[in-house]
């Protein structure tokens, strides 16, 4: 029987990546495109506790934030601070918020007179697209004239549905990222690929996307096969009506969307595969008319 002692997503997460190897072979995949300029052995855990105030004519709040994770290390001699900031669901608050992480840490270095560059990712493993700001002008009306003078301020966000897997290194952060994103496809029964791959690691994903309650029954061990595993999870669809209560939700969702779909649509929907309703589900957001259910089911 699986026991997870109540870990959420962000906790799973920052359970994975406090792992060095796994942090620096994510961080060299998304940043230099799999080239290897951070070592884990010269990572060095960074205290990143922020304390400020805010003062209005209500209210004076005292805030304390912390940041997921966040490492110095060098990059060809030059010290530098590295974090990634998990986000499981959409933040309209995201840009403000790491501009807020990263300023005041400069402002409690200038007191040591020496800064080090920070690069931060925002690493979003929620099931839809992320529709939320990317920078500071995407909240702001800016006349055109001042365009040129304003200072922008942006994250760097990368959706794990999106990352190449053949650009990271380490085969462990590899099979965490693919497994997460074959959860969200439903590609239960498709691996072709028979690896082992660590648990807890494993099970890290499927808290991430929600899918803990299918894999009750996982085989002790450090390792499991992710190709056994992720059958286990297509027969936890199957055997507890998984799939079909997926199916009355995503036609509720789409009849609220659309009206009241017509009854070719309902029954193809109803014939679909979990993969293809997990690709449905994804681009729901997107879908405009009956054309384009048929469009991305076909």
């Amino acid at each position: 029987m699986i026991t997870v002692n109540n870990l959420t997503p962000d906790s799973a997460c920052r359970t994975f990546f406090s792992n060095d190897i796994h942090f620096a072979s994510f961080s060299n995949a998304v940043l230099f495109d799999g080239k290897q300029l951070i070592h884990p052995e010269r990572l060095v855990r960074f205290e990143n506790d922020t304390s400020f105030i805010i003062n209005d004519t209500k209210s004076v709040e005292d805030k304390k934030r912390r940041r997921d994770i966040v490492v110095k290390t060098d990059v060809n001699g030059i010290y530098c601070l590295f974090g990634i900031e998990h986000q499981s669901t959409i933040d309209v608050e995201m840009v403000i918020r790491c501009g807020i992480y990263e300023m005041l840490e400069y402002l409690k270095q200038l007191k040591n007179k020496r800064l080090i560059p920070q690069f931060m990712v925002v690493f979003y493993t929620g099931s839809r697209k992320w529709e939320g700001p990317l920078k500071l002008s995407d909240y702001l009306e800016i006349p055109k004239e001042l365009k040129p003078y304003f200072n922008d301020w942006k994250i760097y966000l990368v959706d794990v549905k999106d990352i190449d897997t053949s650009k990271i290194k380490d085969a462990q952060t590899r099979y965490f990222i693919e497994a997460i994103q074959n959860m969200y496809k439903g590609n239960y029964d498709k691996l072709h690929r028979r690896v082992k791959m660590n648990r807890n690691n494993f099970i890290y994903a499927a808290i991430i996307t929600g899918s803990l309650d299918l894999i009750k029954d996982l085989p002790e061990g450090d390792e499991i096969d992710m190709c056994e595993g992720m059958e286990r999870m297509a027969e936890g669809f199957r055997s507890e009506g998984k799939l079909e209560e997926k199916r009355n939700t995503l036609l509720s969702l789409l009849n609220v969307k659309l009206g009241n779909v017509s009854r070719e649509t309902e029954s193809t929907i109803r014939s679909c595969t979990i993969e293809k309703l997990n690709k449905l589900t994804l681009s729901i957001f997107d879908i405009q008319n009956e054309n384009d259910i048929l469009s991305i089911i076909h």
